[in-house]
């Protein structure tokens, strides 16, 4: 087994390498003047089961090359099996035709991925499910729920006041599914947007009042919806209300946006690089790094990935 690190998220690269006790394969990746970017992997996989890690995040255009061209590099330098691991899939928000004459992006990274040679993805809440129909090589969907709530029953304390919201109508059962490992309620946030980028709380379903709130979903970019739904919680009479959400794009003033928010804190897997001010004291990441890792080892043993989360 070999694995690869982009320049994407190197620190949990180097971590899922030291649960799997595998050292990071030696790679040279550079960036020519005009900003075409070269791969050289400076040891032997020839016939090694090749992991790449790699999340497609900011700069989405150049991470994502940047794993496109790791996978031609492995392809072409032999190895057996080539896994792109991706712990945040970008333009996964473009899976549907939204509108007359768009793409579906989504789509065409999968057919940009399969046709560079990978033969399997590994990933983490994928923004829609439907997204692994997109392959027609093997995809494990990894959920970061396990890792969420063991940090939730550390840092938490579960109540039989405790409501699992969902700030969407699209998260439910992802909520319903927190709900039932903690034996609590669930609520909804219905919301619309009147344009791109913007959301406006229009009804909070479910009862909130008297009771601590902990909001779940797969990304936050810009935190303007999450910011909304919990201000909306709390007006509602919940008595708090607190985050964990899979991606921290995080984009513009997003960690500004949650320090100055009602929430009491935000927790976000470290799928992607953590590029919050040191002054946003609300915000924190948890590692998935053990739980790629042991992936990662299933896959490499042909053992049952699933399994992970029975």
């Amino acid at each position: 087994m070999k694995i690869i690190a982009g320049n994407a998220n190197p620190t949990l690269a180097q971590q899922i390498a030291d649960y799997s006790f595998t050292p990071l394969l030696p790679t040279k990746i550079s960036t020519f003047a005009d900003g075409e970017i070269s791969v050289e992997f400076l040891d032997n996989i020839r016939g090694e089961d090749v992991f790449i890690i790699q999340s497609t995040s900011t700069p989405v255009n150049d991470s994502l090359m940047e794993l496109l061209i790791m996978i031609d590099a492995a392809r072409r330098s032999s190895a057996s099996r080539i896994t792109a691991v991706v712990p945040y899939f970008g333009y996964a928000r473009q899976d549907r035709k939204s509108a007359s004459r768009t793409p579906i992006t989504a789509k065409l990274v999968a057919n940009l991925l399969t046709t560079a040679g990978a033969d399997r993805v590994l990933t983490m809440d994928l923004h829609a499910g439907q997204i692994q129909g997109f392959f027609d090589i093997p995809v494990d969907d990894l959920t970061s729920r396990l890792v969420f709530a063991k940090d939730i029953k550390r840092n938490v304390i579960i109540e039989d006041g405790t409501v699992f919201v969902s700030p969407d109508a699209g998260g439910v059962v992802r909520a319903r599914k927190f709900a039932d490992m903690f034996h609590a309620d669930i609520a909804i946030v219905d919301k619309m947007r009147p344009s791109a980028g913007k959301s406006e709380v229009m009804n909070l379903i479910g009862d909130v009042k008297g009771k601590h709130a902990i909001l779940v979903d797969d990304i936050i970019d810009s935190g303007g919806t999450l910011c909304n739904a919990a201000k909306a919680i709390m007006d509602a009479g919940a008595l708090s209300v607190r985050a964990y959400i899979t991606h921290g794009v995080l984009s513009g003033e997003a960690c500004t946006r949650v320090e100055k928010s009602v929430l009491t804190e935000l927790v976000v897997a470290d799928t992607i690089k953590d590029h919050c001010p040191k002054n946003c004291k609300k915000t924190r990441q948890v590692s998935v790094a053990p739980l790629f890792g042991e992936a990662i080892r299933r896959i490499t043993n042909e053992e049952s990935v699933s399994s992970l989360f029975g």
